[in-house]
């Protein structure tokens, strides 16, 4: 398996809109049935080994256990239940108006009731759109679908690779529905103080200071996949720090920077994995330094926090 196959936006954007749309619906069923956590972790999707998964939720909301699967391999909607029951489709020929209505309907059948609160997607062009009336969004190449999971299990072991040098409070590397991307985000022991403009969601999310690593399919705005990365609050100086490697460019993206390197930039080369290392350390040495963050107490190379370990 080719490291960091080609992805380009324009041969699979249709299927990325549609499965967008199916993980933003899953999403919500996770948020629906799973317990808060801090910053949302609760939320996202995982890697598993044929797709992504929402991970076993219920127990205490009077569901059963269950979990929803998208399996990228066969190209199922996987939905199981904890005493065996299980209910799967194919995702080849849905609409988002029958994704919908199987999903709701494998869930009835192992016996869970899941009340989405907004059944509509969230930060796209059809926002007021119930997932319910959406039949334009149909298109599901398998081809693309399934290196859209490849590249998500290449670049998510390239992020615990850069987790592990880091001993502070840090996130899972997880898969977000909302924005389509694959994040890891260090966070500091100081609190921060969003803009009062700021939503709910995203007060919970950047209530401590953060520096964030990952990677996205490419949008509207920023047409090709990229790694990325960005502290919040943004140090004062940190757009004007040098980035390694060279390919890599500082960009304005909603009053504040992101560092981008895209991925065409550096797939192919045989050093690849080692740039986007390189990447994501040279941005947090930067934004850590600036913002005061003590970088030798919270590092732990090769993933021991243990003194005596070299001994």
């Amino acid at each position: 398996m080719e490291v960091f196959p080609p992805i380009p936006l324009a041969e699979w954007q249709a299927s990325k809109e549609t499965l967008h749309r199916f993980a933003q619906f899953i999403g919500k069923i996770r948020l629906a049935g799973s317990t808060r956590r801090n910053h949302w972790w609760n939320v996202p999707f995982h890697v598993t080994g044929s797709g992504i998964t929402t991970r076993p939720m219920g127990l205490l909301d009077g569901n059963p256990v269950f979990t929803i699967d998208f399996d990228f391999v066969a190209h199922r909607l996987i939905v199981r239940a904890l005493d065996g029951g299980e209910q799967s489709f194919s995702l080849l020929g849905q609409s988002v108006a029958t994704f919908h209505h199987r999903t709701l309907e494998a869930l009835r059948t192992i016996g869970a009731e899941v009340t989405v609160e907004h059944p509509h997607p969230f930060d796209l062009p059809d926002v007021r759109r119930p997932f319910t009336e959406d039949t334009e969004h149909a298109s599901y190449d398998p081809f693309w679908v399934n290196r859209y999971w490849q590249v998500l299990s290449q670049v998510s072991l390239v992020l615990e690779e850069f987790s592990s040098s880091y001993s502070g409070k840090i996130s899972p590397v997880h898969h977000f529905w909302h924005t389509f991307d694959l994040a890891v985000t260090r966070f500091s022991d100081r609190r921060a103080d969003p803009p009062p403009e700021a939503d709910p969601v995203t007060r919970e999310a950047y209530s401590r200071e953060v520096i964030s690593a990952g990677f996205w399919f490419g949008d509207d705005t920023f047409p090709g996949p990229a790694f990325y990365s960005y502290a919040a609050p943004e140090p004062a100086g940190l757009a004007g720090r040098p980035l390694r490697p060279e390919a890599a460019r500082w960009a304005e993206r909603g009053g504040s920077h992101l560092a981008t390197l895209a991925y065409d930039d550096v797939r192919g080369q045989p050093d690849a994995v080692a740039k986007v290392l390189d990447f994501y350390e040279t941005v947090y040495q930067a934004a850590a330094g600036l913002a005061g963050w003590d970088t030798g107490r919270l590092a732990c190379p090769g993933g021991v926090t243990d003194p005596r370990a070299g001994i």
